[in-house]
């Protein structure tokens, strides 16, 4: 499997986290299940769950979807060994681990709160972040150009 179709894998599940968390924001689901943490519903509730006016999950579904999409365009012939995929998938990633770290800072520092929901989100983009910087650097959509061991498609 390429980097780029694990990227697509990871932003789906990403997606569907922030569309549970949205759903919820807007009470469309009633209270989120927050089984390993507490404080879910007190983050996602709070002044700190909008950003400019908009649900922070909404913006994660926007972000997700725009992963998703860009991900698997990237695995389509012609561009497995493009690098523009990888170096544009750890711009929006990046951009989005930084807001991710923004989020948690008042979701722990002033909110005294964990919820597990955003923690799944902050491990996802980390490992979007991740994978994609990786592509981005050795230019190739599998996971390591060059090595005659891993196909790009």
């Amino acid at each position: 499997m390429t980097r780029r179709r694990v990227i697509a894998v990871l932003a789906l599940l990403g997606l569907l986290d922030a569309a549970y968390l949205l759903l919820a924001k807007l009470g469309m689901i009633g209270e989120l299940s927050c089984t390993i943490s507490r404080g879910c519903d007190l983050v996602n509730t709070s002044q700190y769950s909008e950003f400019l006016g908009l649900p922070v999950a909404g913006i994660g579904v926007a972000g997700y979807l725009a992963l998703l999409i860009l991900a698997v365009a990237g695995t389509q012939p012609g561009l497995e060994t493009d690098r523009r995929p990888d170096v544009a998938l750890s711009v929006m990633s990046g951009l989005a681990v930084i807001f991710t770290l923004y989020l948690s800072y008042f979701e722990i520092v002033v909110l005294g709160a964990i919820c597990q929901w955003c923690v799944v989100s902050q491990v996802v983009i980390l490992a979007i972040f991740a994978l994609s910087l990786v592509g981005a650097l050795r230019g190739s959509g599998s996971w390591s150009a060059g090595s005659g061991g891993v196909e790009s498609s």
